[in-house]
């Protein structure tokens, strides 16, 4: 048997989304959580959002700290332990920056010095503030920071610079726990993208991957084909082959159950197909699940695919996502991961380390990720770097 994965959710309150932060209700945080709780989970990713906590670069609000900090005393209750997001940032297709960095005062995040003074400055307050909870583990930068690009500009020195810097600072405020970058997958596939993925697997104490099957892999074969049901695995892997520690491990920290990308009734199936696909992977950290619960479709203007990705709707019950994946969990807690040995080998026709302008050739539909996918039916398929 391999080791057990950690299992957990990405929070999104059921009540007011994350617009709740304005209006804390810890009674309403702790229904939340007992959702959770009842599934199997481990753990949640909570998500502070910025401008809120730091309106003005000179200003850190006590209040805003509280709240979070009593976030987290709610999944103690409960039995979870939290990582906690800091840049926020990028939230289901919305960005939430600080008037300090818009209108005259507009200034790119990742370069700008007085933008990342005050980046310091948050970073360390808020880190030195949560890492006094015993069940914190990890702290992450940002939610997909690389989204905030090209709105900021950014090149690859400056983002690796950017992070490199936040990190030293999450790890002097807060020793004791993982510190993290996470970007989402146009690091892995886009030619010119500045966030590179070195980054993921060089930056921050583990590697971190958000896998979503609307960036093109489900149009290779559909909500239930290989391509699309091993797609997590994939990414798992290509960090695991990245990486210069062998060792290093991978934190599947976002995947969902996209619509209509995946039909309502075939969620439950993709749900438990995709989990089972990665967990035998040798580099898996855990798996977070996003989102915990759905959006009110009260609040106007998301994209219609971010109303229901929740394990819960808004009033507490499970969908059938949330069934599945209880299922996967309950099974391994009680007879562990079988090992599965990989059955073949791949080299990746790049080496995503040295040669990041080449990475459509590893995006999916590619001739190698189709070559890799093909295998995959197969066995677990391990990638190597030229």
């Amino acid at each position: 048997m391999s080791l057990e994965p950690r299992f957990g959710a990405n929070y999104v309150p059921s009540s007011g989304w994350f617009y709740s932060w304005l209006d804390y209700d810890g009674d309403a945080v702790r229904r939340d959580f007992a959702d959770l709780a009842g599934l199997g989970l481990d753990h949640v990713r909570v998500f502070p959002v910025w401008p809120w906590i730091q309106p003005n670069r000179a200003i850190i609000r006590e209040r805003a700290l509280t709240d979070l900090l009593d976030t987290i005393d709610a999944a103690a209750e409960h039995g979870l332990s939290v990582a906690v997001d800091l840049i926020q940032g990028h939230l289901s297709s919305f960005d939430f920056l600080p008037s300090w960095v818009l209108t005259w005062h507009k200034a790119s995040l990742f370069e700008d010095p007085t933008v990342r003074d005050g980046l310091t400055a948050y970073v360390d307050t808020v880190a030195r503030a949560v890492a006094e909870k015993p069940n914190l583990f990890a702290i992450t930068l940002g939610n997909e920071v690389n989204n905030l690009w090209p709105d900021s500009p950014s090149t690859a020195g400056a983002s690796t610079s950017w992070a490199t810097e936040l990190l030293d600072t999450v790890r002097k405020a807060a020793p004791d726990v993982l510190a993290l970058h996470s970007v989402f997958d146009d690091a892995w596939y886009k030619a010119d993208h500045p966030f590179l993925p070195t980054d993921v697997v060089d930056l921050g104490d583990l590697s971190t991957v958000h896998s979503w099957v609307f960036n093109g892999v489900s149009r290779v074969d559909g909500p239930m084909g290989p391509a699309t049901l091993s797609h997590a695995d994939y990414l798992v892997e290509l960090a695991a082959a990245t990486s210069l520690d062998p060792s290093r491990p991978v934190w599947l920290q976002e995947v969902g159950v996209p619509g209509p990308d995946i039909p309502v009734e075939l969620q439950a199936e993709f749900t438990r197909r995709t989990v089972e696909h990665v967990l035998p992977n040798p580099a898996l950290y855990g798996v977070t699940w996003w989102s915990s619960h759905d959006i009110d479709r009260r609040l106007l203007d998301f994209p219609d695919r971010e109303y229901d990705l929740g394990l819960f709707t808004v009033d507490h019950e499970r969908k059938p996502a949330a069934q599945a994946l209880a299922g996967v969990v309950a099974s391994v807690r009680t007879n562990g991961v079988p090992a599965e040995p990989a059955v073949t080998t791949l080299t990746a026709p790049i080496n995503l380390r040295t040669q990041p302008e080449r990475r459509p050739e590893v995006a999916p539909g590619s001739e190698f990720h189709l070559q890799w996918v093909a295998a995959r039916t197969e066995g677990p398929v391990r990638i190597t770097l030229p």
